[in-house]
């Protein structure tokens, strides 16, 4: 380039008819089970098990429906929200290459990006809910843009390996040691019935009754969600690193060309995913009993066969995707596209409508519910986001959430995506 030519601007956000339909309709069906899977921390008058975040000892219809989203929520859609974020990390920056932009202007657009989601999970902590995701994404992003993002498929794919298997060993050795504790202790109290003082921790922000005080206690522990949820537990670094590897290959964008691989994932990621949470199910419905030292272990199954299910999803919806080729969304996929669209948003809004309503600092509703009836109570909270993302779909505009990060990461003028010129954004 000449050294005396201006540089090429920013490429601006992607239009509704450049964005492939899987991945929009992934992050809008799984903002469904992500509802489904916080909700039950407001149920804060009840005790939690040592197991899982559900209420111990309720009635059998409230056991079966906790018994239900510990198998196919808990832990497994925030792996899948994050080769999500990954993958679009990708096409962003491919996106801007595509354009003529530098390599510094797109990677400071990248950076920009993820300190901003830092930023709004932290405010997001702070008013609402302190098991705010966002921002464990952007740390996460931000030093896996740094390390990997022009790094060969090689390396991209051994790290993964690496994660996965650490992951897989960690479950592995689990498995020995609850096997170990059950022999030497001759078995023990339930964790349906055991209660612990970390479920006690968690529920602390949600069962002050001070709004102020309730905020502290959410940005305090807040920072424990990014680091341990988002870097330590090792599952949202991997499965952003396998995604940087799928967008090199368009895998969403043209499931077509990868049906074999889409069909094993799912398969596979889903029997797993689905598989390893079913001691902690079990444990839960009080079928089985372990001694109480021993509950830890299941989660760390759950955990890491959480990875494989979460990228069994991605892969359902890339088939989803290619079997929708060339074929209209429907009435409501058109709905559950506009929701992954604005993902961000409805995923603030899950807890605009939750946290006033159901904590002890607002209305506590959540003292006076049940698993089951909280599961409604999501699911209507997700319907409310829908059409909340329709009305905005049909009147052509983004989600306030993405609108404000796109204006703070897009500082300069920008290309429009039809390359008609410069626009502001």
């Amino acid at each position: 380039m000449n050294e005396n030519q201006p540089p090429v601007p920013l490429r601006g956000p992607s239009r509704s008819a450049e964005r492939a339909p899987a991945p929009d309709l992934a992050r809008g069906m799984m903002l469904l089970l992500i509802a489904l899977a916080n909700t039950p921390l407001y149920l804060w008058a009840s005790a939690h098990s040592l197991s899982s975040n559900h209420p111990a000892g309720e009635g059998t219809l409230d056991n079966a429906v906790s018994a239900v989203l510990i198998v196919i929520a808990d832990l497994r859609v925030y792996p899948m929200f994050a080769f999500l974020f990954g993958y679009g990390i990708v096409q962003l920056y491919l996106r801007q290459q595509a354009a003529g932009v530098s390599e510094a202007d797109a990677r400071a657009l990248l950076r920009r990006r993820n300190l901003l989601l830092i930023a709004f999970g932290a405010a997001h902590a702070l008013l609402l809910w302190y098991g705010d995701i966002i921002g464990a994404y952007g740390l996460v992003g931000l030093i896996l843009v740094a390390l990997f993002l022009r790094r060969s498929d090689r390396t991209l794919l051994t790290w993964a390996g690496i994660g996965t298997g650490l992951l897989t060993l960690g479950a592995l050795l689990s498995v020995a040691g609850a096997v170990f504790l059950s022999g030497a202790e001759g078995g023990g109290a339930s964790s349906a019935s055991s209660p612990g003082a970390d479920a006690d921790f968690l529920m602390a922000p949600i069962a002050e009754e001070n709004p102020l005080w309730a905020a502290v206690l959410r940005i305090a522990t807040w920072p424990t969600v990014v680091i341990g949820q988002g870097l330590l537990t090792l599952a949202v670094p991997t499965a952003i690193v396998l995604a940087f590897w799928a967008a090199r290959r368009r895998i969403l964008e043209e499931p077509w060309h990868h049906l074999p691989l889409l069909r094993r994932t799912a398969v596979v990621g889903i029997a797993v995913g689905w598989l390893g949470p079913v001691p902690n199910a079990l444990i839960h419905l009080g079928l089985i009993t372990v001694p109480e030292a021993a509950v830890w272990v299941f989660s760390i199954v759950q955990l890491a066969t959480g990875l494989v299910g979460g990228i069994g999803y991605v892969a359902l919806f890339g088939l989803i995707g290619a079997r929708l080729r060339g074929r209209p969304l429907g009435r409501f996929g058109t709905a559950v596209s506009a929701v992954g669209k604005r993902s961000m948003s409805c995923y603030i809004g899950q807890s605009v409508l939750c946290a006033p309503i159901l904590s002890a600092w607002g209305l506590g509703l959540g003292a006076h519910l049940g698993s089951a009836s909280m599961a409604l109570f999501a699911v209507g909270v997700w319907l409310a986001t829908l059409a909340f993302a329709v009305l905005l779909e049909r009147a052509g505009k983004r989600g306030p959430a993405e609108v404000a990060l796109r204006r703070l990461a897009y500082r300069r003028t920008t290309a429009d995506p039809a390359g008609a010129g410069p626009t502001t954004r």
